[in-house]
């Protein structure tokens, strides 16, 4: 090999090296899933590099036979492990059936390949693995515009590894000692272990505030992320009194969760926790920056929209809130950091959207409680989006696309609702 190929290839096998290490001292603080997946990735690229460079005491029609199957099996672990990440496997029927697929094919073309000669074996098995990668580059891309946790992250290490298991296969199958084709092999494999840690490394560090979160509570800051209680009344005042006293318009959307009680009584204050930690991440990454967000009781959210759009625009962002936080989401059920992996259940938040579009003339308590109040009417609509109707006087539901109507509610709304 040439001396500037084996540099970039020492790259890799540092990079590999110090990943394995990184998920052993993973490991040690008892995040053990993070620590296998990081370990088993590490590990399945480096092996399939070493393979596939010829490094195996093995030659001839033996070695193809093993590059082949070296091929499948690590499509298949690389998968698998993939849609763990995803949390594809959890789900029982989704789990199953792509276990069952992947099982299939992987023993269809092993089959197949004991029918070629070796050379062909091999070239089929190249692939075949190159085949499971687009399939889970599909898969990512969906995630990603669903807005999944990776996303375009694991959409970019995919690509990259596509691009070393093309270099690789021509590399086995031409034994080629070019230097720009092991660079460029080399370099892919380097990328995709990079992007690979930085996503476990993002889902390590959600793990351990997810332990401190489901230790200690709803009023405890970093279980939202957000606004405490008392710095969301300060948020309030100043969205109302801070520029004099000229009036300006101002809209105010609540959110509440109607079943975090239930959540809590079935299963604990960990799931608790974790549903309003998971409900707040979901609220931060779909409203737009111009967006002021605070907590509203422990089952609620409050979001101040300073000089907004017509009610339609509110209305419109209240649909996407709305949307986003009724996805289901796997809970866990024990406080312990080791057990956050283990024990768990499924769960759909029965959110409530107030919106109301006022002006800062107002009473700021008065603006809050009608909010709050049209948030929770709203759990018995279809729609799960609540209004107030002005021909009416009073909450109504607020259908998506419809035109609406807004003006400041008369004082005794809140207290009638």
């Amino acid at each position: 090999m040439d001396r500037l190929a084996a540099g970039f290839w020492g790259a890799f096998f540092c990079t590999a090296t110090l990943m394995l290490v990184i998920s052993l001292a993973v490991f040690a603080r008892s995040q053990r899933r993070v620590a296998l997946m990081a370990g088993l990735t590490s590990l399945t690229s480096a092996g399939f590099v070493v393979a596939y460079l010829g490094w195996l005491p093995i030659e001839g029609a033996v070695e193809a036979r093993v590059l082949s199957h070296v091929a499948v099996a690590s499509a298949v672990l690389l998968a698998l492990m993939l849609m763990s990440t995803f949390g594809m496997l959890p789900q029982r029927a989704v789990g199953r059936l792509a276990l069952g697929l992947l099982t299939a094919a992987a023993a269809l073309v092993l089959l197949a390949g004991w029918l070629l000669e070796p050379g062909q074996a091999l070239a089929l098995s190249s692939m075949a693995a190159f085949g499971v990668g687009t399939a889970m580059l599909v898969v990512t891309v969906r995630g990603a515009r669903r807005g999944d946790r990776g996303g375009w992250s694991f959409v970019a290490g995919l690509v990259f590894m596509l691009v070393a298991i093309a270099s690789l296969s021509w590399i086995a199958l031409t034994r080629t000692t070019a230097w720009p084709v092991h660079a460029v092999a080399a370099l892919a494999g380097v990328a995709y272990l990079c992007v690979i840690a930085a996503v476990l490394w993002a889902r390590y560090s959600y793990l351990l505030e997810l332990a401190q979160v489901m230790a200690h509570g709803p009023s405890y800051d970093p279980v939202t992320r957000m606004r405490s209680h008392s710095e969301t009344g300060q948020m309030v005042g100043e969205a109302f009194f801070g520029r004099g006293a000229e009036a300006r318009p101002i809209g105010v959307i609540a959110v509440c969760i109607g079943n975090l009680y239930a959540l809590e009584n079935l299963h604990g204050r960990a799931a608790f926790n974790h549903a309003l930690f998971v409900c707040a991440g979901r609220l931060r990454r779909c409203v737009p920056q111009n967006v002021e967000m605070g907590r509203l009781g422990e089952d609620g959210f409050l979001l101040l929209v300073r000089s907004p759009a017509p009610l339609e625009g509110l209305a419109q962002l209240a649909g996407t809130i709305r949307e986003r936080l009724v996805r289901p989401v796997t809970l866990s059920t024990r406080t312990d950091p080791a057990g956050l992996d283990g024990p768990s259940t499924s769960w759909v938040a029965e959110a409530g959207v107030g919106v109301l579009l006022t002006n800062t003339q107002v009473r700021p308590s008065h603006a809050v409680a009608t909010a709050r109040a049209m948030a929770r009417t709203a759990w018995s609509y279809p729609s799960r989006l609540a209004y107030f109707d002005p021909e009416a006087g009073q909450i109504a539901e607020l259908l998506p696309g419809e035109p609406v109507r807004a003006r400041a509610p008369p004082a005794a709304t809140a207290s009638a609702t």
